[in-house]
C-alpha cells in the first residue's frame, strides 16, 4: 500500500513452475495488498506453488494473454482497488520495480504507467528479433494513427482500476496494445518509466525468429486496425 492507495497484481502463467515463484517473492508485500495469479492450463506444478506461496489462484482454460488478464479484471471487481499491476511469470521483469510504475500514479495523477525496456536496461539477449520487431512495428503504428509516442508495449504495467474498466478490453492477442491506444483515445494521462529487463528462465512463446516475426506482425496490425473503430463510452 502505498499512500493509502490498494494495489493488487495481476500474473497470467502457463507452465512457469520454475519461475513464479522467484516472481512471487520479489514482489514488495509492504506495496501489494494481493497477487492474482492466474493459471492459463498449466500442466507443471505452477498451480501447486502459487497455493504453497498464498497467492490467489484463478484459472482460465481460453489459451491465450488476454483472457487470463481479463479474468483477473473480472475478480477484482469485488475488491476494487486502487492500482492494478501487471507483470509476466517468467521472471523476466524485475517485480522488485513495481514501486516505479505506482509512485507517479499516487505522486503525480498518472493513469497509466508502462515499464519501457527500450529506455530502461536489458539484458543482452533479452529482447529477441520478433520483441524488437514487434516493438518498432506497434509504436510506428501507433504515433501514425493515435498520435502518441510510446517506446514500448511490453506487459510490465500499472493502470488505475477504475480507469482500466472504462476501456472495456476484450482482446487476447493484441492486449497491451489495445490498452494503449485506448487509454490514448480516452485521453489518460500516460507515462513510459525506464525498466530493468532480463531472459527469465521460462520458455519462449515463439519458436524461431521468422515465425516469431509473422506471429507478432499479424497481432499488432490486427490489434491496431481493430481499435481504429474504438469511441470512448464514458
Amino acid at each position: 500500500m502505498l499512500n493509502n492507495k490498494t494495489i493488487a497484481a495481476i500474473i497470467p502463467v502457463l507452465n512457469e513452475e520454475e519461475t513464479i515463484s522467484l516472481v512471487l517473492n520479489d514482489i514488495p508485500g509492504d506495496l501489494i495488498d494481493e497477487v492474482v495469479v492466474i493459471d492459463n492450463g498449466s500442466t507443471d506444478r505452477t498451480p501447486q506453488v502459487v497455493k504453497e506461496w498464498g497467492a490467489t489462484l484463478l484459472n482460465e482454460s481460453k489459451k491465450g494473454y488476454g483472457y487470463p488478464c481479463l479474468k483477473g479484471i473480472e475478480y477484482l471487481k469485488m475488491s476494487k482497488p486502487d492500482i492494478v499491476v501487471f507483470l509476466d511469470g517468467n521472471y523476466s521483469d524485475y517485480p522488485t520495480e513495481i514501486i516505479k510504475l505506482v509512485e507517479p500514479m499516487v505522486n503525480e495523477g498518472y493513469d497509466l504507467v508502462c515499464g519501457s525496456r527500450v529506455l530502461g536496461e536489458a539484458e543482452e539477449g533479452s529482447l529477441r528479433v520478433p520483441v524488437r520487431f514487434g516493438n518498432w512495428l506497434a509504436t510506428v503504428l501507433m504515433r501514425l494513427f493515435y498520435g502518441f509516442k510510446y517506446t514500448d508495449v511490453g506487459p510490465f504495467r500499472a493502470v488505475k482500476f477504475d480507469k482500466l474498466l472504462t476501456l472495456d478490453m476484450h482482446d487476447n492477442l493484441g492486449w497491451t496494445i489495445e490498452m494503449q491506444v485506448k487509454a490514448v483515445r480516452c485521453n489518460f494521462k500516460i507515462k513510459e518509466v525506464p525498466v530493468s529487463y532480463r531472459m527469465g528462465t521460462g520458455k519462449s512463446k515463439f519458436t524461431g525468429d521468422v515465425k516469431g516475426i509473422a506471429i507478432v506482425g499479424y497481432r499488432i496490425i490486427r490489434a491496431i486496425i481493430l481499435n481504429l473503430f474504438y469511441r470512448p463510452v464514458w
